[in-house]
């Protein structure tokens, strides 16, 4: 291996790891202040159950997956 190889792996090398920083960061604060903003602060009392309609379409989930096991809604 030549030096310049080196040099060129290495460049691209830290070029993925930067970039990969960069966007991570802009995601948090581009995706974290808008859920932030939009939900209210949770409270110990219990909230209305997690169910799935019979379309697919799920209620009473604020996040865009559901979880596997949810029951359907009455």
């Amino acid at each position: 291996m030549k030096l310049s190889e080196l040099a060129k792996g290495s460049s691209v090398m830290l070029g993925v790891i930067v970039a990969g920083y960069v966007s991570t960061t802009y995601v948090d604060h581009r995706f974290a202040a808008s859920k932030t903003a939009s939900t209210p602060a949770p409270t110990n009392s219990p909230g209305p159950s997690v169910c799935v309609e019979a379309d697919g379409s799920w209620k009473n989930w604020p996040w865009p997956n559901v979880p596997t096991l949810s029951p359907k809604c009455r």
